[in-house]
């Protein structure tokens, strides 16, 4: 049989420049030398009140390569890389390519038993962190560990405004056991010869977020990366030499790709202000004037609820993305109509090196009439998405089964896990997990995790779906739904939400609302309120922990 989904739907809904054939970079140290090459002197890096040229990048990470090989790091050894939005991030990350090594990147949040099981799993030879989490703990975890090189970074370093909303914290005694990551990369070490990466080596071990149980390391290839950042560059109207403003972590392989190589592909200025708050990123959006960003939806459900934002402060932006995290119809129509953008969707997986479908910058997101889902957009040409029943079967246009993605940008596997990886791509297509749907112009529609389904008195209830009617309460802000054991129901539905500033809803109040909207077996028997809803640093919710809490 004929595969409905080879024949690309999607194709009409691309423009001739986004169906075009690319020649992506070997690596992004080549989009680097490129940008140095016809820019040295354009900011590359904007931190607060700091800035760095591209060339001033290009020597600082040179030194960097040539200190972890004077070390002793050898080529394909692990450095693992702790640190949260900064340019510090940026150099050891270019730095640690410059020697050969495969980084291995860290969430900020982890803490000691997550990070000792990385550090363990990715036999990292090399650590670099911030220096306060180095004397918290990362002391001892490194001890317990493969690592042997050790770097820590101040991040009140290459700046000097000290913003206490998010630099609230002192300068420390240099730590005599580990060297100073700005001091290496002053040091002026020339980069070793013979070590640079191919577009087929690992670039990433990227350890999915756990948020479904323990983290495996993706293996994320230089050319997965290029092709993904080459695929913005050419696809997107940004003009070269643009603002691109980090809402999304480095760390995150959103962060990684969207923001960071596709930048330096662009020749652009990466906007970094350490962490999320509200308005310090407001702040950097009046000071640098951005031209892109991504994030999750509770980002910008918190940048519009923030004290004094204007449709100013989105002024500059040619094109917003939201990835990492459902985005609730409800959200893009409030922000478009309060600020201005329109925010496009977009899909993907650390599996599949940050997009696999996005929302063309022509087009607008079109939204399933029956669940009321707003696609995530359409997978690129060389990209092939598929919907497939519990047996491998393909499903027709417009049914839902789990989505599989096939493309250069798919990993090739999980590190040192062939079960795994034997078990999620199969034959090279990676099956997501993800249940969803494909209508018959090409849109992708995600519905749900399958793990995440509630099975109500036999009934399937997706919390997504559920998700959605609470984010069109005016007094919701952040919304999550899970399954609770119920002795005659097998599973309920509950809900937690958190409330917008200001706002007065009551649970018997909220779990009418849906009443009113949902078929009777999915509305929520449990409605309750929390302050803050627990997330990744990537701003997934994260409802394993709620289903804990429950």
């Amino acid at each position: 049989m004929t595969s409905i989904y080879a024949a690309r739907p999607w194709l009409a809904q691309l423009s001739a420049a986004q169906r075009a054939d690319i020649t992506p970079p070997e690596t992004v140290l080549h989009s680097l030398r490129a940008a140095v090459a016809r820019a040295p002197e354009h900011t590359a890096l904007a931190y607060f009140d700091g800035r760095l040229s591209y060339r001033e990048v290009d020597a600082l990470s040179d030194s960097v390569a040539g200190h972890l090989a004077e070390r002793g790091l050898a080529r394909g050894e692990r450095v693992a890389l702790m640190l949260q939005n900064t340019p510090h991030f940026v150099i050891a990350l270019l730095g640690a390519w410059k020697a050969g090594a495969v980084v291995v990147p860290l969430n900020p949040m982890y803490k000691s038993g997550e990070v000792a099981h990385v550090l363990a799993d990715a036999e990292a030879a090399a650590l670099i962190c911030s220096e306060g989490a180095w004397e918290e703990y990362l002391r001892e975890s490194a001890a317990r560990s493969p690592v042997r090189i050790a770097l820590t970074a101040c991040e009140l370093d290459l700046q000097t405004r000290d913003d206490k909303r998010v630099l609230g914290f002192e300068r420390l005694p240099r730590p005599a056991d580990a060297d100073d990551l700005i001091a290496v990369a002053r040091a002026e070490h020339d980069a070793p010869a013979g070590r640079e990466p191919s577009g087929d080596d690992t670039a990433l071990i990227s350890y999915t977020s756990g948020t479904s149980g323990t983290p495996k390391g993706a293996m994320n290839t230089h050319r997965g990366i290029t092709y993904n950042a080459e695929r913005q560059r050419t696809g997107h109207p940004i003009a070269e030499g643009s603002g691109y403003f980090t809402l999304a972590p480095l760390f995150h392989i959103t962060g990684m790709v969207c923001e960071l190589a596709t930048c330096l592909a662009n020749a652009g200025t990466l906007i970094l202000t350490y962490r999320f708050h509200p308005g310090v990123v407001l702040d950097a959006f009046a000071e640098h004037r951005p031209a892109y960003t991504v994030g999750p939806a509770t980002a910008f459900m918190a940048l519009t609820a923030a004290p004094g934002v204007t449709r100013e402060h989105f002024a500059s932006f040619r094109l917003i993305f939201s990835g990492g995290a459902p985005l609730p119809p409800a959200l893009v129509e409030k922000f478009r109509a309060d600020f201005g953008p329109y925010i496009r969707n977009g899909y993907g997986l650390t599996e599949c090196t940050a997009p696999c479908a996005s929302v063309p910058p022509e087009k607008e997101a079109p939204v399933d009439p029956v669940s009321g889902t707003l696609s995530v957009g359409v997978p690129g040409p060389q990209t092939v998405v598929r919907i497939i029943d519990a047996e491998g079967n393909e499903v027709p246009l417009g049914e839902q089964g789990e989505i599989v993605v096939r493309g250069p940008q798919v990993v090739p596997g999980y590190w040192r896990r062939p079960d795994a990886t034997a078990e999620a791509f199969p034959d090279g297509e990676l099956r997501t997990g993800d249940i969803g749907f494909m209508d018959r112009d090409g849109w992708l529609y995600v519905v749900d995790r399958m793990k995440d389904m509630i099975n109500a008195s036999g009934f399937k209830v997706w919390p997504r779906e559920v998700e959605d009617v609470l984010y069109t309460h005016p007094a919701v802000r952040e919304a999550a739904v899970v399954g609770i054991p119920d002795p005659y129901r097998g599973e309920s539905v509950k809900a937690y939400v958190s409330l917008r500033p200001g706002a007065d809803a009551d649970p018997d109040r909220l779990a009418a609302y849906c009443e009113e909207r949902l078929a009777a077996y999915k509305y929520p028997r449990e409605v309750e309120i929390l302050t803050e809803l627990p997330k990744t640093t990537s701003g997934k919710i994260l409802r394993r922990e709620l289903r804990d809490r429950a």
